[in-house]
């Protein structure tokens, strides 16, 4: 009975797992302050099936207050832009079906709190996936954007100095 118990619940564990847990491309870290400057990596699990992947296009919040993506090495990297802010990325090489790669941006985030999503699809040469949807609160999503929760900005150390 103990077994059985312990199955159960680890599967109601699993099952209560947030929708990014689910994704195959995740924004890590998934949470940061308000007004900070903070380096976040989009991680790529895996191809398409047996299929490489060959790009990765990330689309950045009107929210961000700046947007800057590190090169890899053996990719390609274009940078769309909407009046002077980067409105997405695409990083375009090839990552073997069966390794991962991650992908850094370095972001001015917003001042204010606020759940971000980045519609991200990759590309394995003529397939793609889409990890674009935007779950609804409470509801979990089968192809979800990654996302950042930007919490508010901590109190300043400073200003409670006497």
């Amino acid at each position: 009975m103990g077994v059985l118990r312990t199955l159960m619940i680890g599967a109601a564990a699993i099952a209560a797992l947030p929708a990014a847990a689910a994704a195959h491309v995740v924004a890590d870290p998934g949470r940061a302050s308000a007004g900070a400057y903070q380096a976040v990596v989009f991680r790529v699990g895996h191809g398409c099936g047996e299929a490489a992947t060959t790009a990765l296009r990330i689309e950045i919040p009107p929210q961000m207050a700046s947007a800057r993506p590190q090169p890899k090495p053996g990719w390609a990297l274009e940078i769309e832009r909407q009046d002077g802010k980067v409105t997405a990325l695409t990083w375009r090489g090839e990552l073997p079906a069966d390794q991962f790669d991650e992908f850094a941006v370095l972001f001015k985030l917003p001042d204010e709190a606020a759940n971000l999503y980045f519609p991200t699809v990759q590309s394995c040469g003529a397939e793609q996936s889409q990890w674009t949807e935007i779950p609804a609160p409470g509801e979990r999503a089968s192809h979800p954007a990654p996302a950042l929760v930007v919490t508010p900005k901590a109190a300043s150390a400073e200003a409670h100095q006497h």
